[in-house]
């Protein structure tokens, strides 16, 4: 305290704040703040829109779009309705393995058996003993094996802390081995009515495959959307430490997400036996590549906790729609896979380029 300040008993005046001063904390934010706004780049409505979900699918549906304008182009017979309605039956099986994928990539994990195990239970549901029970129990069989196998890769992930991608690769390679030696290697023939006559019903000229798909597609869609467990499977993918936190059991929830996986297989299952009235080790190769293939390009993040499940769907129509494509034209398959490469990385690299613009916006 001064002299005068000790004369009169009062404080001094303070000081006026001089530039020299530090400023109070919050008005230096308020300034980092307002200098990193200024900083950022203007994002026009039209990247916004690009950047997110909707803006996403409406490029698939332009690139679907595109592709029609091709095989108008080039093929007579790609508008016919027989095409149209060969198109979504192919994409019908690969569809419903892009649901069970779906889930589990937005859950942050990976899901390479999904081909193998839709063989495996195709082999199982078309034995001769199967069989003899009628088609319920063959259906029920293909579930609970498709099931049975998505909760073992599950458990072995969240409880046994091995990654996914191991898990699941081993279990293509033994579901594949099961799938052979219950077979013998040979086809086996589908001899009940009700399964094989499920690919040739038409419900006002629709296939009833397309209804099944269309059908999982939507309980699907509800699941992930509209319920408790979609939103925790975001939660998971997003950052699963922080669920945890949350209170989310993430490991009970990951065991579900394989088991949902599993159980797409085993619809797939039944699926392909009835339209192929065969039951065989050689199903499904490749099949968990498309459905992954899929999934990316309908902007579902690998590292999880982003995606929409019609995405995912269009991602299908566009491979299957590319495979018509290539077919109605006589082009070599290797052609096709070269293509199909190129896209999985073109997408990538979309999928790269809305994360950081994300982190910037």
């Amino acid at each position: 305290m001064s002299d005068e300040g000790a004369r009169t008993g009062t404080a001094p005046a303070a000081a006026p704040v001089t530039p020299e001063r530090q400023p109070p904390a919050a008005d230096e934010r308020s300034r980092v703040e307002q200098a990193a706004r200024t900083a950022e780049p203007a994002r026009s409505p039209l990247g916004r829109l690009l950047d997110s979900g909707a803006g996403r699918n409406l490029g698939l549906v332009a690139v679907l779009a595109l592709l029609c304008v091709v095989g108008i182009v080039t093929a007579d017979t790609f508008l016919t309705t027989s095409n149209l309605l060969t198109i979504l039956t192919s994409a019908s099986i690969i569809g419903v393995l892009t649901v069970g994928v779906t889930f589990v990539i937005i859950g942050g994990g990976i899901d390479l058996s999904v081909g193998k195990v839709m063989a495996l239970a195709s082999v199982w549901a078309t034995t001769v003993a199967t069989q003899s029970y009628g088609p319920l129990i063959m259906v029920l069989c293909a579930l609970a094996v498709g099931t049975g196998a998505g909760l073992v890769n599950g458990l072995l992930i969240a409880y046994g802390r091995i990654v996914p991608f191991i898990v699941t690769l081993a279990m293509l390679i033994t579901a594949q081995g099961l799938a052979e030696r219950i077979s013998g290697r040979r086809s086996q023939i589908v001899t009940d009515p009700v399964i094989a006559g499920i690919a040739n019903t038409r419900v006002l000229g629709i296939p009833l495959l397309v209804y099944i798909f269309a059908a999982v597609v939507a309980v699907g869609w509800v699941v992930l959307n509209r319920t408790t467990f979609g939103r925790r499977t975001f939660a998971i993918g997003g950052n699963s430490e922080a669920a945890r936190l949350a209170g989310v059991d993430v490991r009970r929830h990951t065991v579900l997400l394989y088991a949902v996986s599993g159980l797409c297989a085993g619809i797939a299952a039944i699926m392909i036996a009835s339209l192929t009235t065969t039951g065989s080790s050689t199903h499904g190769t490749l099949y968990e590549l498309d459905a992954i293939a899929a999934v990316i390009i309908g902007g579902t993040l690998l590292s999880g906790g982003r995606g929409t499940l019609i995405g995912s769907i269009l991602g299908v129509l566009v491979f299957t729609t590319i495979t018509n494509l290539f077919v109605l034209n006589n082009l070599a398959t290797e052609v096709q896979n070269i293509a199909k490469g190129v896209i999985i990385v073109v997408a990538v690299l979309i999928q790269a380029r809305a994360q950081r613009s994300s982190a910037a916006g």
